[in-house]
């Protein structure tokens, strides 16, 4: 028999297996699934803009479709090694210092989007000097492309119903199996719609309307602006981390959006940078 809690939940929570199939003792999740869609879709729009000399400076792409080939291993480490690191950081670090093995233990905690950026960032950096690539078009193309891995990402969460919103009675409210009998916001699905989707679209508009890759770094300021905006909308429905809670008051400030306020003021530094330096080259 139903209870009022699943009464409240119009839409119910799908009964999917965290494990998409199986071979042998080898479990496929749909979590890794979810980072193998985001890399492979991300390479190949990256390798369509590449392709197209009128989009960049000068008419002449710097970055090749060899660069991308060779980038996308450095870009699978950067992430998951700074999103593992970053979790614990932000997030786990007084748990870890007490028993240092739960660094490993990947079921207590996750990845972070803020430490997956970082490392991410590091291993641009490193390819762009190794590559003699200009690093704030690597950025660019990057950023352009990273909206895929954000999509299937909190659609991962949300089959392994983790990382789900605050209580709730709205008529698509989810009842979550790790949630409790509660009616509980989304979440996940918000943010693979504001930063999965909707950036995708904003960021492409400013690429083949606006022709921003013409401003080196221009795109990347975009891209920070409107995830840590998106990221900071949601957290307003997102539950925070056990370990953490509410950081200030007790319904509002979180992790999330302290880690997200100054990627706002650093995409609007790039976005300015690039604007000031195009016009410089005129």
């Amino acid at each position: 028999m139903p209870t009022a809690a699943d009464l409240l939940a119009i839409m119910p929570f799908p009964d999917i297996d965290p494990i998409a199939f199986s071979i042998g003792p080898l479990a496929i999740h749909w979590y890794g699934l979810a980072y193998v869609a985001g890399i492979l879709l991300g390479w190949a729009y990256a390798c369509r803009i590449v392709a197209n000399d009128s989009l960049w400076p000068g008419n002449v792409s710097p970055i090749s479709k060899t660069h991308l080939d060779d980038f996308i291993v450095w870009a699978a480490l950067g992430v998951v090694l700074g999103g593992r690191l970053g979790y614990i950081f932000f997030y786990d670090l007084p748990a870890v210092l007490r028993t240092p093995v739960r660094a490993l233990e990947i079921w207590n905690g996750g990845m972070s989007f803020h430490g997956g950026l970082t490392g991410t960032t590091i291993a641009m950096i490193l390819f762009a000097r190794r590559n003699a690539i200009p690093v704030w078009s690597l950025f660019d193309i990057v950023a352009a492309v990273v909206p895929f891995g954000l999509f299937f990402g909190r659609i991962a969460n949300f089959i392994n119903g983790e990382l789900w919103g605050r209580l709730t009675d709205v008529p698509w409210a989810v009842v979550f199996p790790t949630g409790g009998p509660f009616a509980r916001h989304p979440s996940q699905l918000y943010e693979a719609g504001l930063e999965g989707i909707v950036l995708l679209l904003v960021l492409a508009a400013f690429v083949y309307g606006m022709r921003a890759l013409k401003s080196p770094g221009f795109i990347t300021g975009v891209f920070v602006c409107g995830y840590a905006l998106s990221r900071i909308f949601v957290e307003f429905f997102r539950e925070p981390d056990a370990q953490l809670g509410y950081l200030v008051g007790t319904n509002w400030l979180t992790m999330g959006m302290v880690l997200s306020f100054p990627m706002i003021l650093l995409g609007l530094w790039a976005m300015l940078r690039a604007r000031r330096q195009a016009a410089l080259q005129l």
